[in-house]
């Protein structure tokens, strides 16, 4: 029971051959060119080795950015553009000569952790990718839900809730709405935050080191991004009420959510009590290329 998981990233594309227990028989990668047929090609390359390793397999799933139209059958939505208007599932499928299933990468997160992750043995998994940009999958009872028209749980472009008013007018998207969630709970959001304070850029990570010993800017744009996320994951709960969020991405990587978002949702739910654990994603980043994988059942 050998299936292929296939995280196609926006710098580097990895596939990873995994057994029915959610172990690796082979893991490889290589830098995405960023350019369709080049990347198709790596796609097939990597596949091909995949099997090498681990001998042949004949499920394949792939986890991308952006959605397929349902209809048009191509990809929309995705922050790699050069995406955008392909038929990308048909393309993978001509070239790997087999059936593949193709979920966006958030998704494949929130799949990956609800089967053996941070969510395993829970009813509703809310997934959260919170890094340069911001996603969201939702899994109910082991099934990832994509909805009607292929686009649950796009928590990233949705406003941010309960804007302040120094938050008025919002910042336009790169997807051309005002005020998407992606602008301010990404890792991003943190570094464009803290450069709005103290005049010059940091990297995310630099910004919560530079918090925890105390300097201003950095704490005051720390304190800015729990509340706005803490503010996102209320609106979920408010919405769908999970048994577990998940968080991966970089930010994910950060100590200081699990422990100050719980009193930020609890303050703006509609509701006398908050005991929704917050977790980090246990795989990691593996998290996206085992959750392709699973697109396929386990049995």
């Amino acid at each position: 029971m050998i299936r292929i998981g296939v995280d196609f990233g926006g710098t580097k594309i990895e596939a990873a051959a995994i057994d029915a227990a959610g172990r690796f028989q082979a893991r490889v990668r290589a830098p995405n060119p960023r350019e369709y047929d080049a990347a198709l090609a790596v796609v097939a390359d990597l596949v091909a080795e995949a099997e090498r390793q681990a001998g042949p397999v004949g499920r394949i799933g792939v986890g991308g950015p952006g959605s397929i139209s349902p209809r048009t059958g191509r990809i929309r939505n995705a922050n790699s553009t050069w995406l955008n208007g392909r038929p990308f599932l048909e393309d993978l499928e001509r070239v790997l000569g087999r059936p593949v299933r193709l979920a966006n990468d958030a998704n494949c997160m929130a799949l990956s952790e609800a089967v053996d992750g941070a969510g395993a043995g829970a009813g509703v998994v809310f997934g959260v990718i919170i890094g340069t940009g911001c996603g969201a999958g939702l899994v109910v009872d082991g099934r990832l839900v994509e909805g009607r028209n292929g686009f649950a749980a796009e928590l990233g472009h949705n406003p941010l809730p309960w804007p302040t008013a120094d938050e008025i007018p919002a910042p336009v998207c790169w997807c051309g709405q005002p005020g998407c969630l992606e602008l301010y709970v990404s890792g991003t959001g943190l570094e464009r935050d803290y450069e709005g304070r103290a005049g010059c850029r940091l990297a995310a990570e630099a910004v919560v080191t530079a918090a925890r010993r105390g300097e201003q800017p950095a704490a005051a744009a720390l304190d800015t991004y729990v509340d706005r996320l803490g503010r996102a994951l209320a609106m979920v709960a408010n919405l769908i009420d999970p048994d577990v969020f998940v968080l991966g991405g970089g930010m994910s990587n950060v100590p200081e959510l699990y422990d100050r978002l719980p009193a930020v949702i609890a303050r703006r739910i509609f509701s006398d009590v908050f005991e929704t654990p917050i977790r980090p994603a246990l795989h990691g980043d593996s998290s996206g290329v085992r959750g392709a994988a699973w697109l396929w059942p386990l049995e």
